[in-house]
């Protein structure tokens, strides 16, 4: 045995090469059928809540761009506090008065 082995080049490969089936082919398919596209039914409906989104998130830094201008601008304008100890006082209630004030001459004059 020792002398089939090396005159065969090892008896275990000669055996494992009478197992394999050569295959030259192609692959054949059964049915020959035309492949449709698949569109999504919910496509607009994606769309328009993006749209919407985006809509949304554009007004609302809009809104905070505009706030802050406004607080900015009152800062600087000095607006942005009562000055006087007087003016941070609660007020209850205002009155108004007219006053009429006339100046009246000598009588010699």
């Amino acid at each position: 045995m020792t002398d089939e082995a090396s005159t065969n080049g090892g008896g275990l490969h000669e055996a494992a090469d009478a197992d394999v089936e050569v295959v030259d082919g192609f692959p054949v398919l059964a049915e020959v059928r035309t492949i449709e596209r698949v569109t999504p039914a919910s496509l607009p409906a994606v769309q328009a809540a993006a749209a919407a989104a985006t809509g949304f998130v554009a007004g609302a830094a809009t809104v905070a761009l505009v706030k802050r201008r406004a607080a900015r601008k009152t800062v600087r304008n000095g607006k942005g506090g009562p000055r006087r100890a007087v003016d941070m006082l609660p007020i209850v209630g205002s009155r108004s008065f007219l006053v009429d004030v006339h100046v009246i001459g000598k009588q010699g004059d």
